[in-house]
């Protein structure tokens, strides 16, 4: 069965246990500067994770030139093919979320794949912010509203 990741920031605690297994899984060290989900700290104590949201209609993988960026399309993950990877970092501009970054190191974008379906942010997050679970109508419809509220929220912390 089809599974989402699904965010729930009302349940963060901005501990960054999910930073913390996502780069030590993809990266084999705890470098969150690394990981593929970023926990944004605002003042008066919100947080919010994010990663990618895997967009249906998805900018990244539209822009990228050499076909480096490609969705899944049993899945809907879009996976980064590093190989072809140039550089360029229009995947990170087009990205409406920041979820894209560049590893300077390794010279490639990165993202979230969801761990090929054991995301490990999901596994460690110690109140249930991020879980993996069937992609059942309602959940898609919470996935969805995540982007939303996302935007709302940034807005009043700015205000």
């Amino acid at each position: 069965m089809e599974k989402v990741l699904l965010i729930s920031p009302d349940r963060c605690i901005g501990c960054g246990s999910c930073e913390v297994a996502c780069s030590l899984s993809q990266e084999g060290e705890c470098r969150p500067s690394l990981a593929r989900i970023k926990v944004f700290r605002f003042e008066l104590g919100i947080h919010v994770p994010m990663t990618c949201l895997q967009c249906e209609n998805a900018p990244c993988a539209s822009v990228c030139k050499t076909g480096a960026l490609e969705q899944d399309q049993e899945t809907g993950i879009i996976n980064i093919h590093s190989e072809k990877c140039i550089g360029c970092r229009m995947c990170v501009v087009a990205c409406p979320f920041g979820n894209i970054s560049y590893n300077r190191e390794g010279k490639s974008a990165f993202k979230c794949t969801q761990c090929d379906g054991d995301p490990q942010c999901a596994l460690f997050c110690p109140t249930e912010a991020l879980q993996y679970v069937p992609a059942e109508k309602d959940n898609l419809e919470k996935k969805r509203a995540y982007a939303a509220k996302f935007a709302a929220i940034v807005e009043e912390v700015e205000a």
